[in-house]
Formats: structure tokens, C-alpha cells, sequence
């Protein structure tokens, strides 16, 4: 009797989300830090360089964030969505968009190289340092800095209750993918491009901590290191000539929630 009693519970079924075949979707918002980098700029009457440019992120500030739920507005914060399914226990492969933004910082000084031969104030030679006001150069990926990307991930996870309340699971991983920004730049007498364009490619490494709730409701919060190089950066409206480019690292925190569950409905793991 004991012995019975002993493999019906060896046989009790548990719950675990990181089995083959579990799914998740989840979406969030993120913040992030850029290091310094060199720009290349060249047109019809200009091929300058700017050296050790300092960019910062645009957050929208948490008061602001439930004026940007509706459907409408879900691109004006920076955020995350993800997509990924567990191709065997504990690892995942997941498609994925890191909506982030970036800004170059207005009035710095740094270092500039290159000439300018557009008659106006700003023709000439220039090998010295130059400040970047707003009537020569803004330079932005505000809507965004779009990395499209595939990541695959390891999951350590344990269940402190076994009543399905919660699942704690801690996480590595990492990816790559290409660049698809819009970048806003207007510079000398060009109006500014807005167009979606792929300019380049990504890689990422990530850590993190998830809380899976009553088997389904997920956050999941984690950072996320990278670097992005982007050869192709369209500068001006379509016709006139003009690229830009620049590559540099990157350090995000992405705070996410979401839904999981299994594929094929609720599975049952023996112990």
C-alpha cells in the first residue's frame, strides 16, 4: 500500500513552463546607455567625421507611460516585444523587436574632420574641435532604434510552492540581428528623412530574472548588453545623396510581462 501510494505521487503531475513545445508573448518597456562613437558623415557637398560623440536614450517618464497604451501610441515609449517558444527543456528560441531610442547629445563639443563645400556657415576645412548646435546638426533614431532580432535562452527555474503560484526561473542568453530605424537628422540646409530603412546589424548578450504567476501571467526583467554597427544610415529625404555611419555598445534594462502556456494544452511531467 505504501509502495502504491509512493508512485501515484511519483506520477502526480507538475507544472513546469519551460517544457518543449511552451510558448510566451510578452511586451514592456525599456531604458538604455550608449557608448561614445565615431560618425562618418559624406554627401554631394560634404564627408566630414565626427569623433567620441556622446548620445543619450529618450524614456518616457512613468507618469506619462498609460498615455501611451492605446494602439495607436504603443511605438512613442521604448519597448520590447517578444515572441518565443521552448524547442527543448529550459531552451527557448524567440523573434523579438527592441523598440530603443537614441539622441545625440545637443552642444556637446567634440572632435570634427572632414569639409563642408555647401556655400553658407558652415563651409570649409575643419580638423579641430566643433560644437554641435542645433542649427548645424540634430541627430536622431527616435522612432527608433529598431533591433529585430533572434535570441535563444537558457532557463534555471524553481517552484518554492506547489500549488502553481509561483515560479521563479533565472536566464542567459543572447542573439542577433539587423537595424531598421528611422533615423530623423537634419543637418545644414537638407530637410530631415523619415524613412524606415535596414542600416546595419546586432549582437546581444542578456541576463535576467523571471516570476511565472498561476501558471500563465509572466514578468520577466533583464539586461541586456550589445553592440550595433550600422554601415548604411540614410540621411536625407529619398533622391538627394547622403549616408552616415557609426557603430558603437550599448546597455539596456528591459522590464517585461506576458502570457505563456503550452502548445499543445496543459502537459504532464513526471518528477
Amino acid at each position: 500500500m505504501v509502495c502504491s501510494l509512493s508512485m501515484i505521487a511519483q506520477q502526480k503531475a507538475i507544472y513546469d513552463d519551460h517544457q518543449k513545445g511552451q510558448w510566451y508573448l510578452l511586451w514592456g518597456w525599456n531604458t538604455e546607455g550608449y557608448t561614445k562613437s565615431k560618425i562618418h558623415f559624406k554627401g554631394n557637398d560634404y564627408d566630414f567625421t565626427l569623433y567620441k560623440v556622446l548620445a543619450h536614450d529618450s524614456p518616457t517618464p512613468i507618469r506619462d507611460l498609460h498615455n501611451s497604451l492605446a494602439f495607436s501610441k504603443l511605438t512613442y515609449p521604448q519597448t520590447n516585444f517578444r515572441l518565443g517558444v521552448f524547442v527543448s527543456k529550459n531552451h527557448s528560441v524567440s523573434f523579438g523587436v527592441d523598440h530603443m531610442k537614441y539622441v545625440m547629445t545637443q552642444n556637446q563639443t567634440v572632435h570634427m574632420k572632414g569639409s563642408i563645400t555647401q556655400p553658407g556657415p558652415f563651409e570649409g576645412e575643419y580638423d579641430g574641435p566643433k560644437t554641435l548646435t542645433s542649427d548645424f546638426m540634430k541627430f536622431e533614431h527616435t522612432d527608433g532604434l529598431n533591433y529585430i532580432n533572434v535570441e535563444t535562452e537558457k532557463y534555471f527555474g524553481w517552484n518554492p510552492f506547489k500549488n502553481f503560484l509561483l515560479r521563479l526561473s533565472a536566464m542567459v542568453g543572447g542573439g542577433m540581428g539587423i537595424l531598421f530605424p528611422k533615423t530623423n537628422v537634419t543637418m545644414l540646409n537638407y530637410a530631415r528623412n523619415d524613412r524606415y530603412h535596414v542600416s546595419g546589424f546586432g549582437l546581444d548578450i542578456k541576463a535576467g530574472v523571471q516570476i511565472t504567476l498561476l501558471k500563465f501571467l509572466v514578468m520577466k526583467f533583464e539586461n541586456k548588453y550589445g553592440y550595433i554597427n550600422m554601415p548604411n544610415i540614410i540621411l536625407h529625404q529619398k533622391g538627394i545623396p547622403g549616408r552616415a555611419r557609426q557603430s558603437f555598445f550599448f546597455g539596456s534594462f528591459d522590464g517585461m510581462f506576458g502570457f505563456t502556456a503550452p502548445l499543445g494544452g496543459l502537459k504532464k511531467h513526471k518528477k
